[in-house]
């Protein structure tokens, strides 16, 4: 095991770009070696947000397939969104999976807290298996419905050849939830 680096010192923080949705800072560090750089990142905001993979009957994966103004296409992914104030991680999947595709879970499952871009991006998501699933929709902020689409877990392989399904983030939570399940062989 290596040893561990001492962080770099922070200089100075300033803000370089804000809009409604992003914040840019510019961070000034000084590196345990004297070396000095500057860096940009999104500064975190939020309260982090949550993905889920739900699983009907042991059967089906569902997933919903919406538009998304970074790649103006529409793309197959698990359902997802921020954790709103006063809401636990577990809540606010609930809450999502109820809004987005129109089932709850009785069983939530954490598998595990993933970055995007740690470098640029401060942000967290928890990734959730989710079963034990009831029929209830919840009106959400979505612009037009999300198409659910039933996919049979167990030609999960076949998913991975789709190009709309190609968001990291719900590749990533199909093999922690396959791994969580045994089905990974």
């Amino acid at each position: 095991m290596s040893k561990r680096q001492q962080k770099p010192e922070i200089l100075a923080t300033e803000t370089v770009a804000q809009s409604r949705l992003f914040h840019i800072e510019q961070v000034h560090l000084r590196f345990s070696n004297q070396q000095e750089r500057y860096y940009e990142r999104m500064k975190g905001g939020s309260h982090g947000a949550v993905m889920i993979v739900p699983v009907l009957q042991g059967k089906w994966l569902l997933l919903g397939r919406e538009y998304a103004a970074g790649t103006d296409s529409y793309e197959l992914g698990f359902p997802k969104g921020l954790i709103e104030r006063g809401e636990t991680p577990a809540e606010a999947a609930n809450r999502e999976l109820q809004e987005e595709i129109g089932y709850g879970g009785h069983q939530l499952i954490h598998l595990k807290e993933l970055s995007l871009a740690p470098g640029y991006f401060a942000s967290k998501m928890q990734i959730f298996l989710a079963e034990d699933l009831y029929e209830n929709r919840l009106e959400g902020d979505e612009p037009e419905p999300i198409e659910l689409v039933r996919w049979p877990l167990s030609q999960w392989r076949d998913l991975l050849t789709l190009a709309d399904f190609s968001e990291s983030r719900s590749v990533s939570a199909l093999f922690l939830a396959l791994e969580r399940l045994k089905l990974n062989k």
